[in-house]
């Protein structure tokens, strides 16, 4: 059937119509004359009618008050049946008490605070919904409802119907185990912070009482009650640097546990001394708040692992949950087998590893392979899962689900690198295992020299060392230092993992680059035009019939406008031919052109070589039996690439490129920004990317920053893994580093930041040896006594805290 194209453009434009929902454009054909509100999509006016239905309308001033970025509103009108499957119950939902379920799901389209807000109102518009919360960051919510007032389905149509189309979120159990240490460790201290708070208050009227008088009784209560509260902390919260310290003694290994168990240890063997004889110090205010400290600094350390590790459990959202079998019936791809039929349309993923048995298409793989240009398929021809389906509709043979599938495989070998890649051994636990040797030799050294003068003498200036030694400013540093830095570099758009990416980060290697996303922009491209203009608008509305990648860049052409009419449009893997306002016109590759006209002339051929060496796709247009005008048509280079490039390689930084990529497409692009061809590799797969960096590890650090699924197993192998913005996630959860700002500059802020904080580390550990140094020497030569020590070991942790926040990082001028 004939159908009419309208390509929009700024001449046709005079008045624009904005969709009541999401605010963007309404296209001219879905303009409804006198109409009160207009929309761009279906999907937007069924979301407004739920929204005003239920009198929910207050989403739309809290969407236009945190100015976010407008999109319009996908559903799906999927019926979710599968939801309710016995087998998808058992695995995917958990029960809390009779009647009551809960479960998490992955919503599509959340991306900002009236998100948040409209989700977790859906108690209001799902009768049965007894809580509804959301993870903005990681878009999964909690789900609890009544399954005696509604199903699971019927709770996945609501959302589906507000524009979040949901889907089961893989490892909820794990998480919720992983949340519930959290919590524990949370309440751990929570009671370090009361005991410290209460030792705290009566530390106040001992040293008041101290000066101006206290009765016996009443001193003798307070310091037998900071010793209780002292002895909680120490015997729960505190608990984990004696088991850590007697771990580490056990194994012979050197941790900073051990020195911090042994100054706690002492000072809290001390103060329960002198307080049973009612003499001397008692050292539990000291004590209970550098717990408290302690444990936060610990906490700081657990949630950037923590953060790792969430990011791993979300890589299998790769593959889609649900495959179509050829008789419309949508399955969850746990129960796909070996052998079974499916039918995969234009534009959706393939659900499983396998070969084509029915219809001709293309596909797009650049999430797994890195190539930039979709691929023809046909019968015979293999897909892999997670890969997209171009052009038409076809059906394939299962051969592998799951994990068993390639992009499963390649997940594996991300987790296998995320857990044989060893932690950094940091300089604050290189220094325990000679720290605990000196300060118990000077300990000994200690007593026994002043034994000679005085027994009480001798015990206190031993116990002042002990105390006065603890390095707890060391245990502080560290976690401290990173914990600013990565919060600074939060603000700066760079997101950190860990403190062993910074270190790493620090010191000049090697850069090992990708191409596409990285080097280039990704999604869509730009088109170079040489010829007949007057073909380019018959050429574009031949294209908007397809959704081809090149389909795509021909439509987003604002230079040509005009309604057209399309008669017969015929899609191939390497073109589109049809008949635009009565005359015959065919878009593709040269050989596609070939095949439709008698020759090729001479400025034709010239147009394609010039386009494909400098790293475009050639288009031909025929018109009419002759080649009108060739197309150029590719992702441009990041306009920051060159310098930043010049930049990194200033502060001594070696750079190379890795690529699925054509060689040739590779060599120009590379060439542009200043990379030698020499660092060059193009048309490698996934695996061999591993292996690529695998071979480099071998003589030395190397930075991996990519942004494909095909990168994430070589960012995991990679010594540091660096995922730039617009990347795809599992990219984003191998990765250590994520830039989310466009462009190859945030790498320089990143490695100078990375610098920065090096220097910010190794000045706090200087300054804390050097404050213990000559603590350690006013406690040997009796200068200071164990009153004085309780109140500098705090005073030195504080130095640290100070000196942490001070030191330049990220966005600010680099420590000399």
């Amino acid at each position: 059937m004939p159908t009419e194209v309208v390509a929009a453009s700024a001449a046709n434009s005079a008045r624009r119509v904005a969709c009541a929902h999401c605010g963007l454009d309404v296209p001219a054909g879905l303009v409804v004359e006198g109409a009160e509100r207009q929309f761009c999509c279906a999907g937007c006016r069924t979301v407004w009618d739920v929204i005003y239905g239920h009198g929910l309308e207050r989403f739309y001033r809290i969407q236009e008050s945190s100015g976010a970025a407008a999109q319009p509103a996908r559903t799906t009108g999927r019926r979710y049946a599968e939801l309710d499957d016995a087998a998808f119950r058992d695995v995917w939902t958990r029960e809390l008490e009779p009647g009551t379920r809960t479960a998490e799901l992955y919503l599509e389209g959340v991306h900002c605070a009236a998100c948040v807000w409209l989700v977790e109102r859906l108690p209001r518009v799902a009768p049965g919904v007894i809580e509804s919360r959301l993870d903005l960051r990681r878009s999964l919510v909690r789900l609890v409802w009544d399954e005696r007032d509604t199903t699971l389905s019927r709770v996945a149509r609501t959302l589906d119907s507000l524009g979040y189309p949901p889907h089961p979120a893989r490892d909820a159990k794990t998480r919720q185990a992983r949340l519930e240490e959290d919590r524990k460790f949370i309440v751990r201290i929570g009671v370090a912070a009361a005991a410290a708070g209460n030792v705290m208050l009566l530390a106040i009227s001992l040293y008041g009482g101290a000066y101006s008088g206290v009765e016996a009784a009443h001193g003798t209560f307070f310091r037998w009650l900071s010793m209780l509260f002292a002895m909680v902390s120490l015997a729960w919260p505190g608990s984990l640097f004696f088991r850590g310290a007697w771990a580490a003694i056990r194994t012979r290994t050197a941790h900073l546990d051990l020195p911090i168990a042994l100054g706690l240890g002492a000072g809290a063997i001390a103060g329960t001394v002198n307080t049973i004889l009612g003499r001397g110090e008692i050292y539990f205010d000291s004590l209970t708040v550098l717990i408290f400290l302690l444990l936060v600094g610990r906490w700081v350390q657990h949630r950037q692992q923590r953060w790792a590790a969430d990011s791993l459990e979300l890589l299998f959202s790769l593959t889609p949950r649900l495959a179509r079998r050829p008789s419309g019936e949508d399955v969850p791809v746990e129960a796909l087998r070996v052998g079974d039929l499916l039918e995969v349309r234009a534009g959706e993923s393939f659900p499983a590893d396998g070969e084509v048995t029915d219809g001709a298409s293309t596909m797009d793989q650049s999430l797994l392979t890195g190539e930039s240009r979709p691929v023809p398929i046909a019968p015979g021809t293999r897909v892999c899962a997670g890969a997209v389906n171009v052009s038409r509709a076809v059906q394939v043979r299962v051969e592998a689900t799951g994990t068993e599938t390639r992009a499963g495989r390649l997940m594996r070998l991300v987790e296998e690198y995320s857990r044989r890649r060893a932690p950094i051994v940091r300089s604050a636990d290189r220094i325990a295992g000679w720290f605990v040797g000196v300060v118990v030799s000077l300990a000994v050294v200690t007593f026994f020299v002043w034994l000679r003068v005085d027994v009480s003498q001798a015990i206190d200036n031993a116990t002042s060392l002990l105390i006065v030694t603890c390095p707890c400013a060391l245990g502080l540093a560290t976690p401290l230092a990173v914990a600013v830095a990565i919060g600074r570099a939060a603000r700066a758009g760079i997101l950190v993992k860990g403190g062993d990416a910074l270190e790493k980060l620090a010191r000049p290697s090697r850069i090992v680059l990708d191409k596409t996303g990285t080097l280039t922009e990704s999604g869509g491209g730009t088109i170079e035009w040489e010829g007949d203009a007057e073909a380019k608008p018959l050429a574009v509305a031949l294209e908007a019939t397809s959704s081809h990648a090149i389909a795509l860049a021909f439509q987003k052409d604002p230079s040509a406008g005009g309604v057209h009419r399309v008669d017969g449009a015929v899609h191939s893997p390497t073109g589109i031919e049809g008949t635009v306002d009565g005359r015959a016109v065919a878009v593709g590759s040269a050989s596609f052109a070939a095949r439709r006209v008698s020759e090729t002339p001479h400025w034709a051929s010239s147009a394609q070589e010039r386009f494909t060496s400098r790293g475009l796709s050639a288009v031909s247009v025929v018109v009419d039996g002759r080649i009108a005008a060739v197309a150029g048509v590719g992702n441009p280079v990041r306009a920051d690439a060159a310098a930043a490039v010049t930049e990194l390689r200033r502060h001594g930084w070696s750079l190379a490129v890795l690529s699925g990529d054509d060689l040739g497409v590779v060599i120009s692009v590379a060439r542009r920004v200043g990379i030698p061809p020499a660092a060059c590799r193009g048309g490698v797969t996934a695996e061999e990317k591993v292996c690529a960096i695998e071979a480099e590890v071998q003589r030395g650090p190397v930075v991996m920053v990519g942004d494909g699924v095909n990168d994430a197993a070589a960012l995991s192998a990679a010594t540091v893994g660096i995922a730039v913005h617009g990347g795809a996630e599992a990219s984003l959860a191998a990765a250590d580093v994520y830039l989310s700002r466009p462009g190859l500059t945030p790498i320089v802020g990143l490695v100078t930041g990375a610098r920065n904080t090096l220097w910010t580390i190794r000045a706090c550990l200087a300054v804390s040896l050097a404050y213990n140094a000559a603590a350690a020497t006013l406690a040997v030569t009796g200068i200071i006594g164990p009153l004085i020590a309780a109140i500098l070991m705090p005073v030195s942790s504080l130095s640290v805290v100070l000196l942490a926040f001070w030191f330049p990082t990220f966005g600010e001028p680099p420590c000399p």
